[in-house]
């Protein structure tokens, strides 16, 4: 993980399914959940994915905020 990694969760919209257009960051837990079940997408999509996953599943998401205030 770069550090640039968490500023591209805050900004990165998911580009298919029940949450398209959905900014990575905001995406349930559930579904990261699934992801993590049945298999992460490849390339840079799948990676910001697996470290959402990785955030939620750990409490760590208030370590965004100050990234979403520079929005």
């Amino acid at each position: 993980m770069q550090p640039e990694d968490l500023e591209k969760l805050v900004r990165t919209r998911m580009p298919f399914g029940k949450h398209k257009d959905m900014l990575i960051c905001d995406l349930p837990g559930n579904y990261l959940a699934w992801f993590a079940r049945e298999g992460f997408p490849a390339g840079e999509i799948g990676q910001l994915l697996q470290l959402m996953h990785e955030l939620d599943h750990n409490g760590l998401k208030d370590l965004l905020a100050p990234l979403r205030m520079q929005r």
